[in-house]
């Protein structure tokens, strides 16, 4: 695996797997990789000749409150998992690289619709921030295919109308959400929990696995749903952000008959804010 820190160490890097007929897969992540990132790498190698990882905390998706210089970076450890995953090429630029001219007078993308609620609304300006540089991080790799975690559901949404508004010819795909056994998503800010607020940790999935089971068995009133589930996660010691369920593909409010439907949550144990969601659909159940 070569690690290269320029755009134009990138671009030369790609241009010669290209010269040879490759086919390009993009992995973008903000590093501290754990087993969900390794399996997105390993799928990007099954899809593609030439697999291109980046590893970049970017500042402009943190809110002034955020925790972006807590954030935990592990570079050389990340560049072991990627060796081990098959990874060919990883980019690591700094933030000078990427945002040249600062972020003050930076182009911003907007996406409008699915980056509005959710996590659109607990953290103003976050969408934009992702839009902007994966839509940089995208024209500087320029690949055929990129891969994300659907642990990230809402930004997924984000991405793909990204992709498709602005006509560009990169498949998106979605890998399905990698759980420890006890069914807590894998995350970087995991990392942030006590071990007291490790083993309540599941019951944010316990939540919407519950709901979901409901709603397959004939639920249809949300806000009651949602209303219990909150009650749920306060005893399990969380404090709710949001819990919601949407129309999958939208991620509008659900209504009865919406057949493709997403249960999306967000929630503070202790002073970590962890998301999850559940993605089912009732014509499959029918």
């Amino acid at each position: 695996m070569n690690t290269v820190k320029t755009v134009r160490e990138l671009r030369a890097a790609i241009a010669g797997a290209r010269s040879k007929g490759k086919r390009i897969a993009f992995v973008p992540t903000m590093g501290n990789l754990h087993s969900g990132h390794v399996a997105l790498v390993e799928k990007a190698g099954q899809r593609a000749d030439f697999v291109v990882t980046s590893i970049f905390v970017n500042p402009l998706q943190f809110g002034p409150t955020e925790d972006l210089d807590k954030y935990p970076r592990s570079l050389a450890a990340d560049q072991e998992k990627l060796i081990d995953a098959g990874c060919h090429l990883l980019f690591t630029p700094d933030v000078d690289e990427v945002y040249p001219d600062g972020m003050q007078g930076q182009t911003l993308i907007h996406v409008p619709g699915v980056s509005a609620g959710l996590c659109g609304a607990s953290r103003p300006g976050h969408f934009d921030g992702v839009a902007t540089v994966v839509c940089k991080l995208f024209n500087m790799v320029q690949p055929d295919l990129a891969i994300f975690g659907e642990k990230d559901f809402q930004q997924l949404a984000v991405i793909r109308k990204l992709v498709r508004d602005l006509n560009m010819s990169i498949q998106i795909m979605g890998e399905p959400t990698v759980r420890a056994e006890d069914g807590l998503a894998l995350s970087s800010r995991n990392n942030y929990l006590t071990a007291n607020q490790r083993a309540a940790a599941p019951a944010l999935y316990a939540c919407l696995t519950e709901m979901a089971s409901a709603i397959r068995q004939g639920e249809r009133d949300f806000a009651k749903l949602t209303a219990k589930g909150k009650t749920a996660l306060r005893k399990a010691g969380f404090r709710p952000d949001y819990l919601e369920v949407c129309e999958a593909s939208s991620l509008r409010s659900a209504t009865a008959d919406d057949p493709d439907l997403v249960i999306l949550a967000a929630a503070f144990i202790g002073k970590t804010r962890l998301i999850d969601n559940l993605a089912f659909s009732l014509a499959v159940d029918a």
